[in-house]
C-alpha cells in the first residue's frame, strides 16, 4: 500500500502540479517550441531555478502527467489475481482502461485530452522524451515477467515480452487518438477499440514461443534440447519441453 504524502511532500506536489499546468497552457496555445523555460516560469510566479528543481527537462513539465502510469504494466503483472497470467491481467487492465475512457489508451474524447495528445504527437523533443520513459517502462515489465515466471528470465527474451506489450499498447491507444482527433466519438469508436485490443493481445500469445520467460540451459552448451525443462509462458501455461 502506498504511504500517504506528507505536508511538505503535499505542496510539492501541489507546485508541480501548478508549474505543469502553466506550462501544458502556454504550449497549447503558442507551441512547445515558441516558449521558453523563463516563460513558463515567470507565468507561474517562480524562478528558473526553481523551476528545474522540480522538472530538469523542459519536456518534464508536459509528460509530468503520465507520471502516473510510469511502471504501471509491472505493476498490474505483479497485483494481478491469484491464477491469472501476465498476459490476462493486461488485457483486462487495457480493456478496463478502455471502457472508462482513460486518456492513456487514446479513448477520451474530452477537448483538453485530444489537444494534449496532439501536443505530444506532434512534438519531436516530446516523443524523444516519451521514448526515454517507455525504455524504463520495459525493463520494469522484462522483469516482473521474469519474477511471475518464478526463476530468473533470459535477460533478451524477457525484454523482447516486455518490449512487444508496450508496442501493442502504445500503438492501440495512438489508433484511438487518430480516429478520436478526426472527430469520431469515444463511445462510438468504444466497439472497434476493444475488438481491436483483443485481437492485438490475441496475437501476443505467440509470445509463449519465446523461452525467456524462465531460465533455461544455455544452448551453446548443449548438442541436444533433450533436458530442457518445461516453462510457463506469458498466458501463464505450462508448455513441456523437449524431452
Amino acid at each position: 500500500m502506498t504511504e500517504p504524502l506528507g505536508l511538505r511532500d503535499r505542496k510539492k506536489q501541489r507546485t508541480r502540479d501548478a508549474l505543469s499546468a502553466a506550462a501544458v497552457s502556454l504550449f497549447l496555445e503558442r507551441g512547445f517550441e515558441r516558449v521558453s523555460v523563463a516563460e513558463v516560469a515567470a507565468a507561474a510566479e517562480v524562478s528558473k531555478p526553481t523551476l528545474f528543481s522540480y522538472f530538469p527537462a523542459k519536456e518534464d513539465l508536459v509528460l509530468h502527467r503520465v507520471l502516473d502510469h510510469r511502471g504501471e504494466a509491472a505493476r498490474v503483472v505483479r497485483a494481478r489475481s491469484a491464477g491469472q497470467s501476465p498476459l490476462a491481467a493486461l488485457e483486462a487492465h487495457f480493456l478496463a482502461g478502455l471502457r472508462q475512457h482513460e486518456p492513456v489508451t487514446g479513448l477520451c474524447d474530452a477537448p483538453e485530452v485530444l489537444a494534449y495528445h496532439r501536443l505530444v504527437f506532434s512534438t519531436p523533443s516530446l516523443l524523444g522524451r516519451m521514448a526515454q520513459y517507455t525504455a524504463a517502462d520495459e525493463d520494469a515489465l522484462a522483469d516482473a515477467f521474469a519474477e511471475a515466471a518464478g526463476s530468473p528470465a533470459a535477460q533478451v527474451d524477457a525484454r523482447l515480452a516486455a518490449a512487444a506489450v508496450l508496442t501493442v499498447q502504445r500503438v492501440l491507444a495512438r489508433e484511438n487518438w487518430r480516429r478520436l482527433d478526426a472527430g469520431a466519438a469515444a463511445v462510438d469508436v468504444l466497439p472497434d477499440a476493444e475488438a481491436a485490443a483483443r485481437r492485438a493481445f490475441g496475437a501476443l500469445a505467440g509470445l509463449a514461443n519465446l523461452p525467456g520467460l524462465v531460465d533455461l540451459p544455455d544452448r551453446a552448451d548443449r548438442a541436444d534440447r533433450a533436458d530442457f525443462p518445461d516453462r510457463t509462458d506469458l498466458q501463464g501455461r505450462t508448455v513441456p519441453g523437449a524431452g
